[in-house]
């Protein structure tokens, strides 16, 4: 099994929660403005994300005004 399958916790949370509430934004907002699902935004959001693109990395912080840093944190 490879790293990237392991059931374990990958030590990284998402602050998109957080971001969101800083700026006055619903998730329904941010997809609109990014292209990418509801759905999919709030599987990251919540943590259960096991990947993501790095265009959407870009699209969201973008949109946020923001870094990779401020939206991807150690846990």
């Amino acid at each position: 099994m490879s790293p990237a399958e392991d059931e374990g916790p990958s030590g990284i949370r998402c602050r998109l929660d957080e971001l969101l509430a800083e700026r006055g934004m619903t998730l329904t907002r941010l997809s609109e403005l990014v292209g990418v699902s509801v759905v999919n935004l709030s599987v990251l959001k919540n943590d259960r994300a096991r990947a993501v693109r790095f265009s959407t990395l870009a699209a969201i912080c973008r949109a946020l005004d923001c870094e990779v840093g401020d939206l991807l944190a150690r846990a």
